[in-house]
């Protein structure tokens, strides 16, 4: 079905001044801080004054990286007409993930005498010493038969770990509380500051993000239906891949061990565990509820090897059933099949994980831009390599 578009709305100088001057202070913000990350400030893309706008494009890169992640399309997107703010996840703009990054851990009165033990057991101790001479002393992630021995480990530590495993692994348990501190609800809270900044743009309001940038990109949808119209998700991370890892990412934060992320930036464990657990609060029956009337757009891919498929289809496939005697339309879901060697962080065609990146995405991005422009999604323009005709061309790398 196709959505027929009112005219565009019209931006004025004085609205384009005030959203540059908020923006603008947010940046200078994060420029100026002292654990400024090099390269991970955020930016935006507006048109004159006086140009009819088809809307405002919020977007959210993936976990550890950076909002040029998704430049292409961003640039594309601008073409085509319309405003896009690059933003950046909360806490990403900084380069002490410990510090900064939003982090699940243990309460200190289970983690303090959990690491005590850790650091008084021979056994963990020469595996975490044999692991750091794997990763020549850097970050290294265990296998999935590591990760099932260093979680049973653990269990022998902690006789309470049976508990906090059932309090972390079931979907917003009310003992969550009881067991561990976070701060993953920053995501939505930091996106939510980024909207506000879009408060004097005219027009409606879509957010597209990739991984955790995806899951920010429909909470922020679910919790501002007014505002975010659309929604664009590129393999939302709502869980993690994987039930083996998903138990290590939970739990193994006592071990301190710690992951590359983009640039080769270190971070703890915990800052992926807080990830996990946002997928968790956006996969919330009132989210779900709430996003039932707001079309969305969820592209995915069988070669995951970081966000659990069959939990975003899932997902994608309850906004779609009956509530209330409604069926909410509008709702699309398309999953690159593995033949088509598309990996997780599928939006820049330059971006390799797993030895495959997305040759794919042109017509990814003119499908993009026919849904946020009409509503509208086909399927069989992603299974070729070439452009989709009488859609706007997209530029060459």
């Amino acid at each position: 079905m196709v959505t027929l578009q009112s005219t565009p709305p019209t931006l004025t100088q004085a609205q384009l001044q005030t959203t540059r001057q908020r923006i603008d202070a947010y940046i200078q913000t994060l420029a100026s801080h002292p654990d400024r990350r090099e390269g991970a400030l955020p930016y935006y893309l507006f048109h004159d004054a006086n140009t009819p706008i088809k809307g405002t494009v919020l977007m959210f890169h993936g976990f550890s990286a950076k909002p040029h992640q998704m430049s292409r399309l961003a640039d594309y997107l601008f073409r085509n007409g319309f405003n896009v703010y690059q933003a950046t996840l909360a806490g990403h703009a900084y380069r002490i993930p410990d510090k900064y990054w939003p982090q699940v851990d243990l309460k200190p009165e289970i983690l303090i005498p959990l690491r005590q033990k850790v650091d008084a057991d021979p056994v963990l101790q020469t595996y975490l010493a044999n692991l750091a001479k794997t990763g020549e002393g850097g970050a290294v992630s265990p296998s999935p038969v590591q990760m099932m021995g260093l979680v049973a480990r653990l269990r022998q530590l902690e006789p309470r770990l049976l508990d906090i495993i059932a309090a972390i692994e079931q979907e917003n348990a009310p003992e969550f509380d009881r067991y561990f501190v976070s701060s993953h609800l920053s995501y939505l809270s930091d996106a939510q500051a980024r909207l506000s900044e879009l408060e004097a743009m005219p027009g409606p309001v879509y957010t597209v993000g990739l991984s955790v940038g995806g899951a920010v990109a429909l909470a922020l949808a679910a919790r501002h239906p007014q505002r975010v119209t659309k929604v664009v998700a590129f393999a939302p991370l709502l869980e993690v891949y994987g039930e083996t890892r998903e138990r290590y990412v939970n739990l193994a934060g006592p071990l301190d061990i710690r992951e590359f992320g983009w640039d080769d930036l270190q971070f703890p464990l915990g800052c992926f565990t807080a990830a996990n657990q946002f997928g968790t609060f956006v996969r919330k029956h009132e989210n779900v509820a709430a996003l039932r009337p707001t079309p969305t757009l969820m592209i995915l891919t069988e070669n995951e090897d970081a966000a659990d498929i069959q939990t975003n289809q899932s997902f994608a496939q309850s906004l779609t059933r009956a509530a209330l005697f409604k069926r909410y339309d509008n709702h699309y879901l398309y999953t690159f099949p593995s033949a088509a060697l598309v990996p997780h962080p599928m939006v820049d065609p330059l971006e390799r994980s797993q030895n495959m990146s997305n040759g794919y995405w042109k017509p990814m991005y003119q499908e993009t831009l026919r849904f946020l422009s009409q509503t509208e999604f086909r399927a069989s323009s992603l299974e070729q390599v070439g452009e989709v005709p009488g859609l706007p061309a997209v530029p060459p790398i």
